[in-house]
């Protein structure tokens, strides 16, 4: 586990095998998507995100219907997607809100399926950032939601902190490593370089 939350300085470029499935997680709002872009900017690198499903889901749906009635579906289109993409091979990057245990568990076993490992960056930026990141892209998440992926976050981070201060068992046994960022660190990840050491 490499913690760098409070951690100023120059940008940095995080380094992960040639084939590693990199999740990054964390509360909407948190910066998950904005973190992707860059790193996946050039498009050498997959980077699959839930959102972009939804928007393609949305775009051959009747405008009057509402996301909930079809969300079923967009998600089935996410998980189909993220299994093609661990097949197909190659660096790749998935957004993943934190709070789903039994995902992390789910690529992590297609990934290892093909011989990959799962990475995990856990964006721990507060619930007040994350909030006012949602309203600076325009979008919202209901109250339910934020605080059901709040709790299952807040929960994950516990137990981090947990066995940074007296070891014990990984939180995350099935990721190989787990990079932690706040909003100042996670500024200074500039780039991702998919080949080298981590």
């Amino acid at each position: 586990m490499v913690d760098l939350r409070g951690e100023a300085g120059a940008g940095l470029v995080v380094a992960y095998p040639a084939d590693a499935v990199v999740v990054v997680s964390g509360l909407p709002g948190a910066g998950k998507s904005t973190l992707l872009r860059r790193w996946a900017a050039g498009g050498a690198v997959l980077a699959v995100d839930p959102r972009t499903v939804h928007e393609a889901c949305e775009a051959v749906m009747p405008a009057c219907l509402p996301y909930a009635v079809y969300r079923p579906w967009a998600r089935l289109e996410h998980f189909r997607l993220l299994r093609t993409s661990v097949r197909r091979g190659g660096p790749l990057l998935v957004h993943d809100c934190g709070s789903r245990a039994w995902m992390r568990r789910r690529l992590a076993r297609e990934a290892g399926r093909q011989g990959r490992e799962l990475h995990l960056v856990l964006l721990d930026v507060g619930a007040a950032t994350a909030l006012d990141g949602q309203r600076a892209r325009g979008r919202h998440t209901s109250a339910r939601v934020f605080a059901r992926h709040r709790r299952g976050l807040g929960r994950l981070l516990a137990e981090f902190t947990r066995y940074a201060r007296s070891g014990g068992p990984v939180p995350i046994p099935e990721a190989a490593s787990v990079l932690l960022l706040d909003t100042v660190s996670r500024s200074r990840a500039e780039a991702v370089r998919f080949g080298g050491a981590n």
